[in-house]
């Protein structure tokens, strides 16, 4: 699959597990693109309810970077992604260069009833619901990682 505008990707082609890593530019139009290349784990062993709530946090996550992390920075400023997948847990890894936040304070700070027809400001709470593991924490190399960890049951 060719996605433009997409810096670069790494495929490690292991059915499952798997390692898939892309760069993309800081667009909040290449959601679609992002989503569509998240396609290629849908497989048998992981169930489609995980799938969808995983593409889900993935899409939180990326709009996130591009609106908050990534506010008023260059498009060419890259956001990488990387999904990993287990025989029974996926990984989504959100890199960005921003200059991070607390999360937990985020976290603490999201009202307990949230407008469901407001346009922003569940996203952290989305993901942090259809997650297992969920940390935000600045590299050595100065990005901040976005990790989310979904387990499932082993599919008969």
């Amino acid at each position: 699959m060719k996605l433009r505008n997409v810096i670069s990707a790494d495929f490690c082609p292991l059915d499952p597990p798997q390692r898939v890593k892309i760069l993309v530019r800081t667009d909040l139009s290449l959601l679609a693109q992002v989503l569509d290349w998240f396609d290629q784990f849908k497989h048998p062993t992981l169930p489609h309810a995980v799938w969808l709530q995983c593409q889900l946090a993935l899409a939180e996550g990326f709009t996130n970077a591009v609106r908050h992390a990534h506010q008023g920075k260059p498009l060419e400023v890259p956001i990488e992604i990387e999904v990993s997948t287990r025989s029974q847990a996926i990984e989504i890894r959100i890199w960005d260069q921003g200059s991070g936040f607390d999360l937990e304070r985020s976290l603490n700070a999201v009202p307990a009833f949230i407008d469901l027809l407001a346009e922003g400001g569940r996203g952290l709470k989305i993901i942090e619901k259809t997650s297992d593991v969920f940390s935000y924490t600045r590299t050595a190399d100065q990005r901040n990682c976005l990790l989310i960890i979904r387990n499932y049951p082993p599919q008969a």
